[in-house]
């Protein structure tokens, strides 16, 4: 089962930091000045333990890279309240971060603790699109918790509280990727893996739940191990029209877990040889020109002209320590760097 093969990789190739030490994040030991700056806390859409959702692309496109205009609006719909709940956990977190707001970190505690006595997302989840949600959404209120810590507002009752409930809706998402990869005898995972590490790698630190934080870490071993020499990835590669978005949609994630592995004293950027880097440049030079991704593909690449958060938001910790100057540009130029799935604001 993938649950297996993920926790051997993490054991096996990627050495891990001393069980002793409890696990940080990439926010960890970051002040921030507590202020009286105002914050407008909305009210919190209501997110039941189930979720009933499905994919937005067409049935019959294999690729998975065409939407469906119908489908899109009926996802759209049905996802609405989960997102919304996490978005404004991660505005709230960020507007602290950014001002020092002592009423946003109020917001983003009183929010995830509604969301863990609810027991929000810890329900049936009705198809792989829904598994999806969970993650992402989970994985965002984990990092909006973690952005918090350090106004100190939370109890421990309150953080264990919190921890529980993530720790729950982290074992759905692992049994569903280990379940999946026992179904189809294929341990590779694709961009939602690496999703997946994102929101365990972040559950674990809240929880310091040391099992979740191994699988997130496999996850990464997982999604490097598939790099190829010229730095692409062949499951992202297969998306036709969005291989070069998928590319970068799995690159976030992965610069995601290094940053975590970084915090808790691991060298993930090194693993397979350094593969992540072979992923940057390909990456970022089909930001820079996506010809190579559309004659690799025989389609023409869909690809904004300015790249946001959502392509370059990864970007920040990763040229701090590395610094590339065509990354730092597309930085520099970025409308935003804000990642609603990677919690918001990356780490600074």
């Amino acid at each position: 089962m993938l649950r297996t093969s993920l926790t051997l990789l993490a054991l096996c190739t990627i050495p891990l930091a001393a069980h002793a030490e409890p696990l940080r994040s990439p926010w960890s030991g970051q002040a921030v000045v507590l202020t009286n700056a105002p914050y407008t806390c909305p009210t919190l859409p209501a997110v039941t333990a189930d979720l009933t959702t499905d994919s937005f692309y067409r049935l019959d496109d294999p690729t998975h890279s065409i939407v469906d205009p119908v489908r899109m609006e009926a996802y759209r719909k049905s996802a609405e309240p989960v997102k919304k709940a996490g978005q404004q956990m991660v505005d709230a977190a960020d507007a602290f971060r950014t001002t020092g707001s002592r009423a946003a970190a109020q917001c983003v505690l009183n929010g995830t603790l509604a969301l863990a006595h609810n027991a929000a997302l810890t329900g049936k989840m009705s198809s792989s699109q829904a598994y999806y949600v969970q993650g992402w959404i989970a994985g965002a209120i984990a990092i909006a918790f973690l952005k918090i810590e350090p106004a100190h507002l939370a109890t421990p009752q309150q953080t264990k509280l919190i921890g529980a409930w993530l720790v729950r809706v982290g074992q759905s998402t692992r049994d569903w990727y280990d379940d999946h990869a026992a179904r189809t005898h294929n341990p590779a995972g694709n961009n939602h893996l690496y999703w997946a590490g994102v929101q365990l790698a972040a559950i674990a630190a809240v929880a310091d739940h040391r099992s979740d934080f191994d699988w997130a870490m496999a996850s990464y071993r997982n999604g490097v191990a598939q790099i190829t020499p010229d730095g692409t990835l062949p499951l992202e590669m297969a998306r036709g029209t969005r291989a070069l978005h998928y590319h970068l949609y799995a690159l976030a994630p992965l610069v995601l877990l290094a940053e975590f592995g970084a915090a808790n004293g691991m060298d993930l950027y090194g693993a397979q040889g350094g593969a992540i880097h072979r992923l940057v440049r390909a990456s970022v030079a089909g930001l820079a020109d996506p010809a190579p991704f559309a004659k690799a593909t025989g389609i023409e690449q869909e690809i904004g002209k300015t790249p946001s958060g959502d392509q370059i938001g990864w970007a920040p910790p990763y040229v701090r320590r590395f610094p590339d100057p065509t990354l730092a540009r597309f930085i520099k130029d970025a409308p935003s760097l804000s990642v609603f799935y990677l919690g918001g604001l990356p780490p600074r």
